[in-house]
């Protein structure tokens, strides 16, 4: 059982499906919303023709861009409407009467804050010489229309949320005193009001006001913006450029051409870890927009490839440190030669303030000795490793015994540990690696050290898709780039992890030129077969992994054991 290389052209896009597509967005006038946030769409929808609905709540991160993309989005699906406004006459000092003012224009009538304070919100009266003027504040400008405000705004300030919510509720304005004790100076009649609120928020926050306003929460329409979307069909990649574009207008930049958005799209694949998925988050493509024209003032591939390397390269001083660090003559990791009960494992580092994760390779270690068949942990042994990893372990544990089919105890032990690795170890994508090792260690079968592996097992001996790939895989391929490429190195993956793939420029490179290599796997039989040129099981009577590690628990449950003892090279260690 074998499995191949992955050819780098699995590793991009494919250019000439996209090139066409990408050039018909560009050429049309859509937004590309109508799938890429149809809920939205329709919450929208929903709250202008519901006439008994006036609050929609919307989860979206809480950012100013964020908010402001919102809001465009609103005023563009909301129609525009003959919108009265009152305002105040004063035919006498200190006097004032409401007077409407008919609408003669058509508008959207959509007002925003992302942060607002009572006296913006409400208004205020001021005074100049004595005589006293009310000032209007964004309640009444959004009035017959509606209003978009942010949730953590009002509960940071509940007097303020008290009196919308009666306003709203009452649809009518009413001018309080900012201080209880004191009057207001004048009098003015009250102004009817018809508004529509939405309220964004994180998830937190919402249900932070679900807890506060538990009717109001279940009868509001609630929808969330979507952050990513499936990209399956022709009409779905269309969608997404055409909203790619459209961002660009609005912000007043070039539009993007072509190779920019088949680039983007490479860039937009790594963020999502998912080949079919994209992000549509105005926050991260503004982002990539900004960055790319501020290399040349333009929106081409080449722009934005030079503005990804340039970022890259400000935010790698500390990965680049570790890197040299596993290159150092004190570190252990082999990426040349075979040995038993040795391999490359690989991890991902996520250090707080630091704006990337990377992968760093790990040396995990086996050795095998008789005891009573328990497989020690020393990462868990030592409190350096947390439940995840021990779920992992116990699950290699149960896969190799229900292999051996043993009707008694493993007449064995074994001890793993990661090597020169002083922090905490968590997560099972290291239980394939650690399977391998103990294989390794059972049967004195050496592990080409030219590969790095990465997958968790299940009982079955399925191998699932772990995270972080795409960092491990380059953390790998930069150790064996600083050891010397020998056209023989890779990373052993999930099948079920290849739709994540989304690698650099130079690892591609590696690739096509086969100076290191991807193998897919989706059974331990796979991987095993790769790392040690041996099969797990044979039909045949060929000599497999299994059999070689039946026999030494054979020969170990002998009554009569020779005079050099369990540990003896020609009993245990020996290769027949």
């Amino acid at each position: 059982m074998t499995s191949s290389t992955l050819s780098w052209q699995e590793l991009v896009p494919d250019e000439k499906r996209l090139l066409p597509l990408f050039s018909r967005a560009l050429s049309t006038s859509t937004t590309g919303l109508e799938s890429l946030q149809s809920r939205l769409l329709d919450a929208i929808d929903q709250l202008n023709k519901n006439p008994l609905c006036s609050l929609l709540l919307i989860k979206i991160e809480e950012h100013p861009s964020n908010v402001k993309a919102l809001a465009q989005i609103v005023e563009q699906q909301l129609p525009q409407r003959l919108v009265d406004r009152w305002v105040y006459h004063s035919p006498a000092v200190h006097q004032f009467q409401l007077q409407k003012v008919v609408a003669d224009h058509l508008e959207s009538a959509v007002y925003y804050a992302d942060w607002i304070e009572s006296d913006q919100l409400f208004g205020y009266l001021s005074e100049q010489q004595g005589s006293w003027t009310p000032e209007l504040g964004l309640l009444h400008q959004a009035n017959g229309g509606t209003l978009i405000l942010s949730t953590h705004c009002l509960l940071a300030q509940p007097l303020l949320w008290l009196r919308l919510k009666k306003f709203i509720s009452e649809q009518r304005f009413s001018w309080l005193s900012p201080d209880p004790r004191k009057p207001l100076p004048i009098r003015l009649p009250d102004i009817p009001l018809a508004v529509d609120l939405i309220l964004v928020g994180s998830r937190e926050s919402l249900a932070e006001f679900s807890e506060i306003e538990p009717e109001l929460h279940a009868n509001a329409v609630y929808t969330e913006v979507e952050q990513t979307a499936e990209i399956i069909s022709d009409q779905n990649i269309i969608d997404w450029a055409s909203w790619v574009a459209v961002q660009a207008d609005m912000l007043e930049l070039p539009r993007p051409d072509a190779g920019f958005l088949l680039r983007l799209m490479r860039e937009a694949t790594r963020y999502t870890n998912e080949l079919q998925r994209l992000p549509i988050s105005s926050l991260w493509l503004h982002k990539q927009l900004g960055a790319a024209y501020a290399q040349g003032h333009r929106l081409t591939a080449q722009s934005l490839s030079q503005a990804l390397a340039k970022q890259t390269w400000r935010e790698s001083y500390l990965p680049e440190a570790l890197q040299r660090d596993l290159a150092a003559p004190h570190s252990l990791l082999e990426t040349k030669g075979s040995r038993v009960g040795q391999i490359n494992g690989l991890s991902v580092l996520d250090l707080p303030g630091h704006p990337r994760p990377w992968g760093e390779p790990a040396r995990i270690s086996c050795l095998v000795h008789y005891g009573d068949g328990e497989i020690n942990d020393v990462e868990r042994k030592a409190e350096l490793s947390g439940n995840i990893h021990a779920k992992g372990m116990m699950i290699i544990e149960a896969w190799l015994m229900a292999e051996l089919e043993l009707e008694q105890q493993l007449p064995f032990s074994a001890s793993m540990v990661f090597e020169q690795s002083y922090a905490e170890v968590d997560g099972d994508s290291a239980s394939l690696a650690e399977l391998a090792v103990l294989i390794s260690a059972l049967s004195f079968k050496p592990i080409q050290q030219a590969f790095a592996v990465t997958g968790s097992v299940d009982q079955f001996g399925n191998v699932q898709p772990v995270g972080g790939l795409n960092e491990k895989i380059e953390g790998f391929y930069h150790l064996c780039q600083q050891q010397g490429l020998t056209g023989k190195q890779g990373v052993i993956l999930p099948t079920r992890n290849c739709s994540h793939l989304s690698l650099s420029d130079e690892v591609i490179e590696a690739v096509k030129h086969q100076q290191f290599h991807l193998w897919p796997v989706s059974t331990v039989d796979q991987a095993l077969q790769l790392l040690m040129s041996c099969p797990w099981t044979s039909e045949n009577e060929e000599v497999s992994l299994l059999s070689i590690i039946q026999q030494r628990i054979d020969e170990a449950q002998q009554p009569t054991k020779p005079a050099a003892g369990f540990f003896s090279p020609l009993r245990w260690l020996k290769r027949d």
